[in-house]
């Protein structure tokens, strides 16, 4: 079981189901969360602020 970081819902995911880096969304209020640790489950909110670093200067 792991807790969404954003909403604190109850994740209903198991150790061996996930991989690190993989992407879920939250049932609770639908935030997209990336695994970051297995062994326990542990969730962070995925952001796009390196999407916007990588925007270019021109």
């Amino acid at each position: 079981m792991a807790v969404c970081p954003e909403c604190e819902g109850a994740i209903d995911v198991e150790d061996e189901e996930v991989e690190e880096g993989q992407t879920l969304d939250c049932p609770e209020c639908g935030a997209e969360l990336e695994v970051v640790r297995t062994n326990p489950v542990e969730l962070n909110i995925v952001t796009d602020e390196e999407d916007e670093d990588d925007g270019g200067n021109w």
